[in-house]
């Protein structure tokens, strides 16, 4: 594997592309305003990244990171995506993505509805549950004392071997929370989101975050429907 596809370039997938390139990947970026509006970020990376369209990435990426609004999720290519692993990176916010029943009543969860719309896609969640700027900074070589891991969730085995992989190159652990249903432990709101990672409550400064100190916040995860209202 040596290209990494990017379905949207935002925060999130900016940071994983300069990750990427770091860890001596190719990056092909994509977003919803054309190849043209990403040249500053394609001349930052250099060499090993270019702009394309979301189905150019989709075709180019040996693995393909989705991160895009919840929103558009329809809107990613399908066919160029077929018997690929795709990360999934979403999280569901109501006021930006609008209402989404199935995830109100948490009968589903947005990974599983990325899969549902990528039938012949292998979908990893990955990426949610930590602020762009501290994925930027906690990333540490193999056998660091302060190595961070990050949760993925996924129905296929072999998909999950593939990200692992990529996170360790990028400069994390992998820990397997289980098939894409249990990816609501580490959804928006959960002890396992963005707070894990960050100093205090106003994310001041970022902070590793290792397999047991996941392993508790996966632990102590609450439904919406049980967390305690405002």
């Amino acid at each position: 594997m040596t290209t990494i596809g990017l379905i949207g370039a935002g925060n999130i997938g900016s940071t994983v592309a300069r990750l990427a390139v770091a860890a001596g990947y190719d990056v092909v970026l994509s977003n919803s305003r054309g190849p043209e509006t990403l040249s500053d970020l394609v001349a930052e990376l250099g060499p090993h990244a270019r702009a394309a369209t979301a189905t150019e990435a989709a075709e180019a990426g040996d693995l393909v990171v989705v991160t895009v609004p919840l929103k558009a999720y329809t809107q990613v290519p399908v066919e160029p995506l077929a018997g690929k692993t795709v990360i999934d990176t979403n999280n569901y916010y109501p006021e930006r993505d609008g209402h989404i029943a199935e995830l109100d009543d948490e009968s589903t969860t947005t990974s599983e509805l990325l899969q549902a719309h990528l039938p012949t896609s292998h979908v990893v969640k990955a990426f949610n549950n930590i602020y762009f700027e501290h994925l930027r900074t906690l990333a540490r070589p193999a056998g660091d004392p302060e190595r961070s891991a990050l949760a993925i969730a996924g129905d296929d085995a072999g998909a999950k071997q593939q990200v692992t992989a990529f996170l360790d190159a990028i400069g994390y652990n992998a820990y397997d929370v289980g098939p894409l249903a249990e990816g609501w432990r580490y959804q928006r709101d959960t002890a396992a989101y963005a707070g894990l990672y960050a100093i205090d409550a106003n994310w001041s400064g970022p902070k590793p975050a290792q397999a047991d100190d996941l392993e508790k916040a996966l632990a102590a995860a609450q439904r919406y429907r049980d967390m305690p209202q405002a």
